[in-house]
Protein backbone atom coordinates (compact mmCIF):
# COMPACT_ATOMS: atom_id res chain seq x y z
CA UNK A 1 0.00 0.00 0.00
CA UNK A 2 1.37 3.42 -0.96
CA UNK A 3 1.89 6.01 1.76
CA UNK A 4 -0.77 8.17 0.13
CA UNK A 5 -3.35 5.36 0.16
CA UNK A 6 -2.38 4.39 3.68
CA UNK A 7 -2.87 7.99 4.86
CA UNK A 8 -6.29 8.16 3.23
CA UNK A 9 -7.28 4.84 4.81
CA UNK A 10 -6.06 6.03 8.22
CA UNK A 11 -8.07 9.27 7.98
CA UNK A 12 -11.20 7.32 7.04
CA UNK A 13 -10.73 4.92 9.93
CA UNK A 14 -10.25 7.82 12.36
CA UNK A 15 -13.45 9.46 11.13
CA UNK A 16 -15.44 6.24 11.58
CA UNK A 17 -14.11 5.78 15.10
CA UNK A 18 -14.87 9.40 15.97
CA UNK A 19 -18.44 9.10 14.74
CA UNK A 20 -18.98 5.79 16.54
CA UNK A 21 -17.55 7.12 19.78
CA UNK A 22 -19.64 10.30 19.72
CA UNK A 23 -22.75 8.20 19.11
CA UNK A 24 -22.11 5.78 21.93
CA UNK A 25 -20.73 7.84 24.78
CA UNK A 26 -22.10 11.30 24.15
CA UNK A 27 -23.79 12.37 27.36
CA UNK A 28 -25.52 15.58 26.35
CA UNK A 29 -27.28 16.09 22.98
CA UNK A 30 -27.09 19.87 23.04
CA UNK A 31 -29.05 20.19 26.26
CA UNK A 32 -27.58 22.15 29.18
CA UNK A 33 -30.31 21.56 31.76
CA UNK A 34 -30.30 17.77 32.05
CA UNK A 35 -28.18 15.10 30.45
CA UNK A 36 -31.01 12.56 30.50
CA UNK A 37 -34.52 11.88 31.77
CA UNK A 38 -35.71 8.79 33.62
CA UNK A 39 -39.43 8.17 34.09
CA UNK A 40 -41.01 5.99 36.77
CA UNK A 41 -44.57 5.22 37.78
CA UNK A 42 -47.74 4.72 35.79
CA UNK A 43 -49.39 5.05 32.38
CA UNK A 44 -49.12 8.83 32.29
CA UNK A 45 -45.41 8.27 31.58
CA UNK A 46 -45.24 4.67 30.26
CA UNK A 47 -43.90 4.52 26.69
CA UNK A 48 -44.41 0.79 26.11
CA UNK A 49 -43.01 -1.27 28.99
CA UNK A 50 -46.18 -3.37 29.32
CA UNK A 51 -46.17 -4.66 25.74
CA UNK A 52 -44.59 -8.02 26.53
CA UNK A 53 -45.95 -8.45 30.05
CA UNK A 54 -48.75 -10.91 30.78
CA UNK A 55 -51.29 -8.24 31.59
CA UNK A 56 -54.49 -6.75 30.23
CA UNK A 57 -53.12 -3.30 31.05
CA UNK A 58 -51.53 -2.68 27.68
CA UNK A 59 -52.40 -0.73 24.56
CA UNK A 60 -50.12 -1.91 21.76
CA UNK A 61 -53.08 -2.16 19.40
CA UNK A 62 -55.17 0.25 17.28
CA UNK A 63 -56.61 2.77 17.76
CA UNK A 64 -53.74 3.63 20.16
CA UNK A 65 -50.96 5.46 18.38
CA UNK A 66 -53.35 6.97 15.86
CA UNK A 67 -51.50 10.28 15.97
CA UNK A 68 -48.04 8.90 16.75
CA UNK A 69 -45.43 9.24 13.98
CA UNK A 70 -46.20 6.47 11.52
CA UNK A 71 -49.55 5.82 13.26
CA UNK A 72 -47.92 3.01 15.26
CA UNK A 73 -49.40 1.56 18.44
CA UNK A 74 -46.19 1.56 20.50
CA UNK A 75 -47.78 0.72 23.85
CA UNK A 76 -48.18 4.34 24.86
CA UNK A 77 -51.48 4.99 26.60
CA UNK A 78 -52.66 7.70 24.23
CA UNK A 79 -53.31 8.80 20.70
CA UNK A 80 -49.72 9.95 20.22
CA UNK A 81 -46.88 11.00 22.47
CA UNK A 82 -47.40 10.81 26.22
CA UNK A 83 -46.30 13.25 28.90
CA UNK A 84 -42.81 11.77 29.37
CA UNK A 85 -42.14 12.17 25.64
CA UNK A 86 -43.43 15.73 25.60
CA UNK A 87 -41.32 16.76 28.60
CA UNK A 88 -38.20 15.03 27.26
CA UNK A 89 -38.63 16.82 23.95
CA UNK A 90 -39.34 20.21 25.54
CA UNK A 91 -36.20 19.96 27.68
CA UNK A 92 -34.15 19.47 24.52
CA UNK A 93 -32.97 15.97 25.43
CA UNK A 94 -34.47 13.97 22.56
CA UNK A 95 -37.75 13.60 20.69
CA UNK A 96 -39.00 10.37 22.27
CA UNK A 97 -38.30 8.61 25.57
CA UNK A 98 -37.87 4.89 24.80
CA UNK A 99 -39.26 2.17 27.02
CA UNK A 100 -36.53 0.26 28.84
CA UNK A 101 -38.21 -3.07 28.00
CA UNK A 102 -38.47 -2.25 24.31
CA UNK A 103 -36.67 -5.13 22.54
CA UNK A 104 -35.44 -2.61 19.96
CA UNK A 105 -33.72 -0.41 22.56
CA UNK A 106 -30.19 0.43 21.42
CA UNK A 107 -27.03 1.27 23.35
CA UNK A 108 -27.04 4.76 21.86
CA UNK A 109 -30.42 5.40 23.57
CA UNK A 110 -29.11 4.73 27.07
CA UNK A 111 -27.06 7.87 27.86
CA UNK A 112 -30.01 10.24 27.32
CA UNK A 113 -32.52 8.32 29.41
CA UNK A 114 -35.22 5.69 29.23
CA UNK A 115 -38.65 5.03 30.70
CA UNK A 116 -39.28 2.48 33.45
CA UNK A 117 -42.93 3.43 34.12
CA UNK A 118 -45.58 0.74 33.76
CA UNK A 119 -49.24 1.41 33.01
CA UNK A 120 -51.46 0.33 35.91
CA UNK A 121 -48.65 0.52 38.45
CA UNK A 122 -48.71 2.35 41.75
CA UNK A 123 -46.97 2.87 45.06
CA UNK A 124 -48.90 0.05 46.73
CA UNK A 125 -47.46 -3.30 45.53
CA UNK A 126 -51.03 -4.64 45.42
CA UNK A 127 -51.86 -2.17 42.65
CA UNK A 128 -49.32 -3.53 40.18
CA UNK A 129 -49.39 -7.08 41.50
CA UNK A 130 -53.12 -7.48 40.94
CA UNK A 131 -52.71 -6.40 37.30
CA UNK A 132 -49.49 -8.17 36.37
CA UNK A 133 -47.50 -4.99 35.69
CA UNK A 134 -44.21 -3.66 37.07
CA UNK A 135 -44.27 -2.66 40.73
CA UNK A 136 -42.18 0.30 41.79
CA UNK A 137 -39.73 -2.25 43.20
CA UNK A 138 -39.56 -3.92 39.79
CA UNK A 139 -38.90 -0.56 38.17
CA UNK A 140 -36.07 0.10 40.62
CA UNK A 141 -34.54 -3.30 39.80
CA UNK A 142 -34.69 -2.46 36.09
CA UNK A 143 -32.99 0.87 36.82
CA UNK A 144 -30.19 -0.95 38.66
CA UNK A 145 -29.82 -3.18 35.62
CA UNK A 146 -29.76 -0.10 33.39
CA UNK A 147 -26.88 1.39 35.39
CA UNK A 148 -24.77 -1.68 34.63
CA UNK A 149 -25.49 -1.29 30.92
CA UNK A 150 -24.77 2.44 31.06
CA UNK A 151 -21.40 1.82 32.68
CA UNK A 152 -20.53 -0.57 29.87
CA UNK A 153 -21.63 1.85 27.15
CA UNK A 154 -20.45 5.20 28.48
CA UNK A 155 -17.76 4.30 31.00
CA UNK A 156 -18.00 4.66 34.77
CA UNK A 157 -17.09 8.35 34.91
CA UNK A 158 -19.57 9.40 32.24
CA UNK A 159 -22.23 7.14 33.76
CA UNK A 160 -21.87 8.84 37.14
CA UNK A 161 -22.14 12.25 35.49
CA UNK A 162 -25.31 11.18 33.71
CA UNK A 163 -26.92 9.79 36.85
CA UNK A 164 -26.05 12.89 38.89
CA UNK A 165 -27.16 15.37 36.22
CA UNK A 166 -30.43 13.94 35.01
CA UNK A 167 -34.10 14.52 35.75
CA UNK A 168 -36.01 11.78 37.56
CA UNK A 169 -39.69 12.15 36.68
CA UNK A 170 -42.32 10.25 38.64
CA UNK A 171 -46.10 9.85 38.37
CA UNK A 172 -47.61 7.44 40.88
CA UNK A 173 -50.61 7.30 43.18
CA UNK A 174 -53.38 7.60 40.59
CA UNK A 175 -54.02 3.86 40.30
CA UNK A 176 -53.63 3.31 44.03
CA UNK A 177 -56.43 5.75 44.73
CA UNK A 178 -58.76 5.07 41.79
CA UNK A 179 -58.30 1.32 41.48
CA UNK A 180 -56.84 -0.28 44.60
CA UNK A 181 -58.66 1.87 47.13
CA UNK A 182 -61.89 3.06 45.52
CA UNK A 183 -62.66 0.36 42.96
CA UNK A 184 -61.15 -2.94 44.09
CA UNK A 185 -61.26 -2.08 47.81
CA UNK A 186 -57.98 -3.90 48.41
CA UNK A 187 -56.93 -1.76 51.38
CA UNK A 188 -58.76 -1.79 54.73
CA UNK A 189 -57.06 1.41 55.94
CA UNK A 190 -58.91 4.71 56.40
CA UNK A 191 -57.87 6.83 53.44
CA UNK A 192 -55.76 9.36 55.39
CA UNK A 193 -53.64 6.46 56.66
CA UNK A 194 -53.50 4.96 53.15
CA UNK A 195 -52.36 8.31 51.74
CA UNK A 196 -49.60 8.41 54.37
CA UNK A 197 -48.56 4.91 53.29
CA UNK A 198 -48.41 6.01 49.64
CA UNK A 199 -46.37 9.11 50.45
CA UNK A 200 -43.99 7.13 52.68
CA UNK A 201 -43.53 4.70 49.80
CA UNK A 202 -42.68 7.61 47.52
CA UNK A 203 -40.11 8.85 50.01
CA UNK A 204 -38.48 5.42 50.19
CA UNK A 205 -38.38 5.19 46.40
CA UNK A 206 -36.73 8.61 46.09
CA UNK A 207 -34.17 7.67 48.73
CA UNK A 208 -33.35 4.53 46.77
CA UNK A 209 -32.87 6.52 43.56
CA UNK A 210 -30.75 9.03 45.46
CA UNK A 211 -28.50 6.24 46.68
CA UNK A 212 -28.01 5.20 43.05
CA UNK A 213 -27.00 8.70 41.96
CA UNK A 214 -30.23 10.63 41.41
CA UNK A 215 -30.23 14.25 42.58
CA UNK A 216 -33.11 16.07 40.88
CA UNK A 217 -36.62 14.70 41.16
CA UNK A 218 -39.95 15.95 39.80
CA UNK A 219 -42.97 14.38 41.50
CA UNK A 220 -46.22 14.78 39.59
CA UNK A 221 -49.28 14.95 41.82
CA UNK A 222 -52.39 12.86 41.32
CA UNK A 223 -54.84 13.90 38.60
CA UNK A 224 -58.40 15.10 39.34
CA UNK A 225 -59.42 11.46 39.27
CA UNK A 226 -63.11 12.10 39.80
CA UNK A 227 -63.31 14.20 36.63
CA UNK A 228 -61.66 11.72 34.30
CA UNK A 229 -64.25 10.04 32.07
CA UNK A 230 -63.80 6.85 34.11
CA UNK A 231 -64.28 8.82 37.32
CA UNK A 232 -67.48 10.35 36.01
CA UNK A 233 -68.71 6.87 35.06
CA UNK A 234 -68.39 5.78 38.66
CA UNK A 235 -70.52 8.78 39.68
CA UNK A 236 -73.23 8.32 37.06
CA UNK A 237 -71.33 9.56 33.97
CA UNK A 238 -72.35 13.21 34.25
CA UNK A 239 -70.85 14.77 37.38
CA UNK A 240 -67.35 14.33 38.73
CA UNK A 241 -66.81 11.93 41.62
CA UNK A 242 -66.36 14.24 44.60
CA UNK A 243 -64.84 11.53 46.78
CA UNK A 244 -62.17 10.57 44.23
CA UNK A 245 -61.17 14.21 43.86
CA UNK A 246 -61.03 14.71 47.63
CA UNK A 247 -58.76 11.70 48.01
CA UNK A 248 -56.49 12.90 45.19
CA UNK A 249 -56.21 16.34 46.81
CA UNK A 250 -55.37 14.88 50.21
CA UNK A 251 -52.68 12.70 48.68
CA UNK A 252 -51.27 15.71 46.82
CA UNK A 253 -51.11 17.83 49.98
CA UNK A 254 -49.16 15.13 51.78
CA UNK A 255 -46.90 14.51 48.77
CA UNK A 256 -46.07 18.22 48.48
CA UNK A 257 -45.16 18.42 52.16
CA UNK A 258 -42.95 15.34 51.96
CA UNK A 259 -41.09 16.58 48.89
CA UNK A 260 -40.09 19.80 50.67
CA UNK A 261 -38.86 18.08 53.81
CA UNK A 262 -37.00 15.31 51.97
CA UNK A 263 -35.25 17.79 49.69
CA UNK A 264 -33.79 19.58 52.70
CA UNK A 265 -32.69 16.26 54.20
CA UNK A 266 -30.85 14.74 51.22
CA UNK A 267 -27.62 16.63 50.49
CA UNK A 268 -27.32 18.24 47.03
CA UNK A 269 -30.81 17.06 46.09
CA UNK A 270 -33.73 18.99 44.68
CA UNK A 271 -37.17 17.43 44.97
CA UNK A 272 -40.08 19.34 43.49
CA UNK A 273 -43.77 18.56 43.74
CA UNK A 274 -45.57 19.56 40.54
CA UNK A 275 -49.31 20.16 40.67
CA UNK A 276 -51.14 18.67 37.69
CA UNK A 277 -54.48 18.43 39.51
CA UNK A 278 -55.49 22.09 39.22
CA UNK A 279 -54.17 22.70 35.67
CA UNK A 280 -55.95 19.62 34.30
CA UNK A 281 -59.12 20.42 36.25
CA UNK A 282 -59.06 23.93 34.80
CA UNK A 283 -58.71 22.46 31.33
CA UNK A 284 -61.64 20.10 31.99
CA UNK A 285 -63.88 22.83 33.38
CA UNK A 286 -62.95 25.42 30.74
CA UNK A 287 -62.11 23.47 27.59
CA UNK A 288 -62.99 26.28 25.17
CA UNK A 289 -60.36 28.55 26.70
CA UNK A 290 -57.69 26.06 25.63
CA UNK A 291 -59.01 25.15 22.19
CA UNK A 292 -60.97 22.04 23.18
CA UNK A 293 -64.66 21.24 22.88
CA UNK A 294 -65.17 17.92 24.71
CA UNK A 295 -63.94 17.17 28.23
CA UNK A 296 -66.38 14.63 29.66
CA UNK A 297 -65.70 11.65 27.37
CA UNK A 298 -62.67 10.32 25.53
CA UNK A 299 -62.09 10.30 21.81
CA UNK A 300 -62.53 6.53 21.61
CA UNK A 301 -65.80 6.82 23.52
CA UNK A 302 -65.31 4.24 26.28
CA UNK A 303 -66.00 4.62 30.00
CA UNK A 304 -64.04 1.56 31.14
CA UNK A 305 -60.49 2.93 30.93
CA UNK A 306 -58.99 1.63 27.66
CA UNK A 307 -60.13 1.73 24.03
CA UNK A 308 -61.66 -1.48 22.69
CA UNK A 309 -59.32 -3.33 20.29
CA UNK A 310 -62.37 -4.81 18.57
CA UNK A 311 -63.78 -1.36 17.85
CA UNK A 312 -61.01 0.92 16.57
CA UNK A 313 -63.43 3.66 15.55
CA UNK A 314 -62.59 6.96 17.23
CA UNK A 315 -63.62 10.60 17.05
CA UNK A 316 -62.98 12.49 13.84
CA UNK A 317 -60.93 15.30 15.38
CA UNK A 318 -58.81 14.45 18.41
CA UNK A 319 -57.88 18.12 18.84
CA UNK A 320 -61.39 18.73 20.16
CA UNK A 321 -60.91 16.26 23.01
CA UNK A 322 -59.18 16.68 26.35
CA UNK A 323 -59.11 12.89 26.79
CA UNK A 324 -58.10 10.12 24.44
CA UNK A 325 -59.73 7.25 26.36
CA UNK A 326 -61.50 7.10 29.73
CA UNK A 327 -58.36 7.67 31.79
CA UNK A 328 -55.67 9.36 29.71
CA UNK A 329 -55.38 12.87 28.28
CA UNK A 330 -54.75 13.38 24.59
CA UNK A 331 -51.36 14.47 23.28
CA UNK A 332 -52.77 17.95 22.74
CA UNK A 333 -53.85 18.08 26.38
CA UNK A 334 -50.39 16.95 27.50
CA UNK A 335 -48.83 19.67 25.37
CA UNK A 336 -51.17 22.19 26.98
CA UNK A 337 -50.09 21.13 30.47
CA UNK A 338 -46.40 20.64 29.68
CA UNK A 339 -45.02 24.22 29.66
CA UNK A 340 -45.66 24.76 33.38
CA UNK A 341 -44.18 21.35 34.19
CA UNK A 342 -41.12 21.99 32.06
CA UNK A 343 -40.65 25.38 33.66
CA UNK A 344 -40.75 23.85 37.15
CA UNK A 345 -38.23 21.19 36.09
CA UNK A 346 -35.94 23.78 34.51
CA UNK A 347 -35.92 25.93 37.64
CA UNK A 348 -34.60 23.18 39.90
Amino acid sequence: MSSKNFLSWLCLLSLVLLLWTSEVIAIAPGNKTYLALFAFGDSILDTGNNNNLRTLSKCNYPPYGRDFPGAIATGRFGDGKVLSDVITEALGIKELLPAYLDPNLQDKDLPTGVCFASGGSGLDPLTAGSQGVLTMGDQLKRFNEYIGKLNAVAGAENATAILNSSLYLMSAGNNDIAYTYLSAHLSPMPFPAYADFLVDSTSTFIRDLYALGGRKFALLGALPLGCLPSGRASAGAILCSVLANEYAQLFNTKLSSMSSSLSSELADSRIVYIDVYEPLLNLIQNPNQFGFRVANIGCCGVQTLLCNPLNPITCLDITDYVFWDAAHPSEKAYRTLAPAIVQACSNM
